[in-house]
């Protein structure tokens, strides 16, 4: 199983920004949980967003009504669309599935926001 995450860049405070990670298998449907996760310099990787194959979302507190995620499972892809970007949001950002089938770590999509 391989994730590839895309989508990063560099945006202005305020602005938008559309994670997405496709998976090489349908392991977005068989596992429990999917979710993204953070790093930014010196500092240790966070949770973002996590979404339960029930539907059940839990968002990190400084990201609640800003981001949302999402995910297709017809096409094997996580989303993560991210409004209102602040300078705080600058990371690198990971997009993570676990559950029975195993856990998987894309390999991250740099996400710079300038003031």
């Amino acid at each position: 199983v391989q994730l590839q995450a895309s989508g990063g860049g560099l945006v202005q405070a305020g602005g938008s920004l559309r994670l997405s990670c496709a998976a090489s298998g349908n392991i977005f449907s068989l596992n429990y949980i999917v979710g993204w996760y953070r790093q930014a310099p010196e500092k240790q990787r966070e949770l973002v967003a996590l979404l339960t194959n029930s539907g059940t979302t839990n968002y990190a507190n400084s990201v609640k009504g800003r981001f949302t995620i999402s995910r297709d499972n017809a096409n094997n892809t996580l989303y993560l669309q991210m409004n209102s970007l602040k300078p705080e949001d600058t990371a690198v950002y990971y997009c993570n599935t676990r559950g029975a089938y195993g856990t998987y770590w894309g390999q991250g999509t740099q996400v710079t926001v300038s003031s």
